[in-house]
């Protein structure tokens, strides 16, 4: 008997060059024990067959159906003048609906001796549409004998697995690659200990392995699902509970405000009551700073629930205990606005060692790249010193040249728009580690905020403050109904006669260099994939039409930060009646006189990004308008994304919504870490009940044994996981 090959031996060695390079392409599957976790999408019946009906366009997919009807026709064309040309059409049925097969040439030859009526195979092909039926031309097939010795053996047992695959790999050949691999499955080492397992009623590793890829019941799927899941959840919360434990044994100056310190001072002035939201949060924050290790908070909060007043009060009371804070924020513009609403929310406050300056002031300088040498000089000295109490800055706060006197908080602003490696650069500019604040207006569901951001502490900002007015969204469908997009713009002109302003967002800039190196493109295509709109073609479009004799300024990440700057003050001062911007208005930018937002070619755009957009406006005591454009046809997954942010202004229900329709993609985070997916049977949103008990049972074991001395396969498992990136990519969590 062959020796059975070892799960981290490559698939070269045991499936031959061709496939392995592939596999490892096309699916980035590399050693025998990655191609055992790539697991079926789901299984074909004997009896039953797929819903021909459900068919999704131009996607590949993988049928089981009869052959209906199958006909041989001869047509003349420039390669077969003389009427030579053959052309083979076959249809084929499941009994919900039929789809029609093409072979055309000399592919015709063995389909038409084999594919006759009556016969059952399994069929693998895109999905087109010609004639206005679909159809698979060409598809790759594997007939359902009941009689030849391998097919009886390839195709055992009642349920067939369908895998994911590619164009230039089918199902089957996957399925029987998995044939030849599958009796490694036993060498598979069980990361659970016994009574984990048996307390949780779940079968072992290897036998999971085998019933996932050899299911002979329904009940064998959902034995090897639920163990499968169990695993990907536990792996993943161990690592992050051993990260939890890490950052706990690390030393931090605790930070309490002084009762009559600048902290004081600022709440007694402030103009409004906070709400009880902000009251709460702040004590949590608070309570942390008080400890002597750093803490780990995620703030999140609906877009205008007062993030930043939170912040800047944990700021205050990491200066009064003697210590700097830094804010980190994601563009140019943001920490402009962010360092403008400071300083005129703290006032005199936020004038240390000024002339007027109060006595308890500290400083408050910016930091970002594009400032000139003077005052950046003059920053620099002021964060040396200790002068400067806060700091509120792009990337430029990460150089090396940035030296702190002693920085106690760092609060970073957007989390999604920074990389691990950022945040850690910043961090390490303590003496101590600093404490650490993560702030987002991206709503993170509960199960989401275990996962991606396991190893902080969440705190929720649920309530908006009073004054903030309500907006309503409607969707634009500009193909179908070209009189609703200028009934837009008549909008937007009655939005600006009232004396209130707009905003305009287009995917693109505009003054990109590819379009004239684009290739040539079917009409189809050129309908499907137009480029996206532009901000200045469209502005321009929109001053010599529809908004005639309005102000019409724009925006983009490739203008001067002076520039930018200087177009955001005159919009806030009310000297811009509309502005057209790309996304770099998405966050954090506070006009509260603009009530009215369009946004083109919304279809581009994800759910939680439209929502973000959506909160540049109602900021005010008026109402907001949003009005989402697109071409996209009406019964589209792009059209039902765009109603669902038209029907909801609750960002937790848009961004389940959101994770549903990207699934989950790879939840360590795939930007940072360029690896596959790590989850492949656990679904974020779905299991969310698995996850919670798996983070306790997590939570539990790493307490008792940081290191995993007493459960070696655990370790190893962890290590799977973790290769390098990842575990770089926790570390600087």
């Amino acid at each position: 008997m062959d020796p059975v090959p070892a799960l981290d031996e490559p698939l070269k060695k045991v499936l031959g060059p061709a496939t392995a390079k592939v596999m490892a392409e096309h699916l980035g599957l590399h050693t025998v024990g990655d191609l055992l976790h790539h697991y079926p999408r789901r299984y074909e019946e004997r009896g039953q067959l797929t819903h021909l009906a459900d068919l999704p366009m131009d996607e590949h997919v993988t049928v089981v159906a009869q052959v209906a009807d199958a006909r041989l026709h001869t047509f003349a064309s420039s390669r077969a003048p003389r009427g030579k040309g053959q052309r083979l059409e076959v249809t084929i049925t499941d009994g919900s609906g039929r789809l029609q097969l093409v072979f055309f040439g000399a592919g015709v030859h063995k389909p038409h001796k084999e594919l006759l009526p009556g016969t059952r195979a399994m069929f693998a092909g895109k999905v087109s549409v010609f004639n206005r039926r679909l159809q698979l031309a060409h598809p790759a097939y594997e007939l359902l004998r009941g009689d030849a010795e391998e097919t009886v053996e390839t195709w055992a047992g009642a349920l067939i697995p369908i895998y994911p695959a590619t164009a230039k790999l089918e199902s089957w050949k996957i399925g029987k690659a998995l044939q030849t691999v599958l009796p490694s499955a036993q060498e598979a080492a069980d990361p659970l200990s016994e009574p984990l397992r048996e307390g949780r009623g779940l079968v072992t590793l290897p036998e999971a392995l085998l019933k996932i890829h050899r299911p002979h019941t329904k009940a064998d799927i959902e034995e090897a699902r639920a163990r499968l899941k169990w695993d990907e959840a536990f792996v993943l919360q161990v690592a992050l509970a051993r990260r939890r434990h890490a950052d706990a044994q690390l030393p931090a100056v605790p930070r309490r405000p002084r009762p009559d310190g600048i902290l004081a001072a600022f709440d007694d002035r402030l103009p409004f009551t906070l709400t009880e939201g902000q009251r709460k949060v702040s004590e949590e924050i608070f309570a942390d700073l008080a400890t002597d290790h750093p803490m780990h908070r995620l703030l999140q909060g609906e877009v205008g629930s007062g993030k930043t007043m939170v912040a800047l009060r944990a700021m205050l009371a990491v200066v009064d205990a003697g210590g700097q804070a830094a804010m980190l924020a994601p563009t140019e513009v943001l920490a402009q606005q962010h360092h403008r609403s400071v300083t005129e929310m703290m006032g005199d406050l936020a004038q240390g060692g000024m002339l007027g300056g109060a006595d308890d002031a500290t400083k408050v300088v910016l930091l970002t790249g594009s400032m000139g040498t003077a005052a950046r000089r003059q920053a620099l000295l002021d964060l040396a010193t200790g002068e400067a109490g806060i700091v509120i800055g792009t990337h430029a706060l990460i150089e090396d040249k940035v030296q702190f006197h002693d920085l106690g908080l760092v609060v970073v602003d957007e989390q999604h728009r920074f990389g691990v490696e950022q945040r850690d650069a910043l961090r390490g500019k303590g003496k101590q580690p600093p404490h650490l604040l993560v702030m987002t207006a991206t709503p993170i569901p509960r199960t989401v905020a275990m996962t991606v951001f396991g190893d902080l502490e969440t705190s929720v900002l649920d309530q908006l403050p009073a004054g903030r007015s309500p907006i309503a969204s409607h969707v634009v469908p500009a193909a179908d109904k070209p009189h609703f997009l200028a009934r837009a713009w008549e909008r937007v002109r009655e939005e600006v006669e009232k004396g209130h302003q707009a905003y305009v967002v287009c995917p693109r800039i505009g003054d990109e260099e590819d379009g004239a190196k684009a290739k040539k493109k079917s009409p189809e295509d050129e309908a499907e994939k137009r480029p996206p709109l532009a901000v200045l073609d469209t502005a321009e479009q929109l001053a010599r039409g529809p908004l005639a004799g309005l102000r019409v300024d724009v925006l983009h990440g490739r203008m001067p930060p002076d520039d930018k700057d200087a177009v955001m003050r005159r919009f806030a001062a009310g000297e811009v009646d509309v502005l057209v911007a790309t996304t770099v208005i998405e966050v954090g930018v506070n006009v509260p006189n603009a009530t009215a937002m369009v946004i083109m070619d919304a279809d581009r755009f994800g759910v939680s990004q439209l929502h973000q957009l959506r909160g540049r406006v109602g900021r005010g005591s008026a109402p907001g308008l949003c009005l989402l454009v697109t071409e996209m046809p009406e019964a589209g997954p792009a059209r039902q994304r765009l109603n669902a942010v038209a029907s909801t202004l609750d960002g937790f229900e848009l961004s389940r919504i959101d994770l549903e329709q990207r699934r989950e993609g790879d939840v360590l985070g795939q930007a940072q870490s360029g690896t596959r997916s790590s989850l492949r049977m656990l679904a974020v949103i779905d299991d969310e009940e698995v996850i919670a008990e798996a983070r306790e049972e997590a939570t539990r074991i790493v307490a008792a044994d940081p290191d995993l001395e007493r459960l070696p396969a655990l370790r190893t498992a962890l290590d799977a996981l973790l290769d390098e990136e990842r575990e770089q990519y926790l570390e600087k969590g």
